[in-house]
């Protein structure tokens, strides 16, 4: 069962997720709040395996309480779901290394869709975004993704990064993907080629 906490200050839409996301055999929402500062003790009291935050909230946006909870370690998987596609929201989440940037107008399938894939290690941002930052040259990239693209780039299978880099190759897996998702492209091939280009990858 996968817990869930949710932060949405409209109150309509946060119950309607709250419904549908409770008719899912594997979701289970145990939180839910209308503005940050409740949402924080929401998520520190239940502890849930991933959240679900809006921006713009009263009292702390859910900017802000991602950072909080990536300063403070927790083990939860972080969605941003927002209706806002500002460049700068945008690069505050990438920072904060959310596992994914979603737009509310999605169809809800896609939202349950994301929330499973997420919590299997993907990291899923909207493709509108993507081609954002794609064009401002912002890198997207963590430290160890550029680490295991750079073993890509020198040929290495998923399991010889694995032992090249001491990690589980699963483990290599879930970053693969999300670099492809970062960088929007098709292939590790792909994904090489574009860092390069955006002068990510030395």
């Amino acid at each position: 069962m996968i817990k869930i906490c949710i932060a949405e200050d409209q109150e309509m839409l946060n119950t309607a997720l709250t419904s549908i996301l409770n008719l899912e055999d594997d979701l289970e929402v145990v939180g839910s709040a209308l503005d940050g500062k409740t949402a924080l003790q929401q998520i520190t009291l239940h502890q849930p395996h991933l959240v679900i935050l809006d921006i713009e909230m009263p009292e702390i946006t859910g900017l802000e309480i991602a950072e909080e909870l990536r300063k403070t370690h927790f083990s939860g998987k972080i969605i941003i779901l927002t209706t806002f596609a500002r460049q700068e929201y945008f690069e505050r989440a990438v920072k904060a290394e959310v596992d994914g940037y979603l737009l509310k107008d999605n169809p809800t399938e896609r939202l349950i869709q994301a929330i499973h894939n997420i919590f299997e290690g993907d990291t899923i941002y909207a493709a509108e975004l993507v081609r954002h930052m794609l064009r401002s040259d912002l890198n997207p990239l963590t430290e160890r993704e550029i680490d295991v693209l750079r073993k890509i780039a020198e040929g290495l299978t998923t399991q010889g990064i694995a032992d090249n880099l001491f990690l589980a190759s699963g483990t290599v897996r879930n970053y693969i993907s999300s670099i492809l998702s970062k960088t929007g492209a098709q292939s590790r091939i792909d994904a090489v080629n574009i860092a390069k280009g955006h002068g990510w990858l030395s």
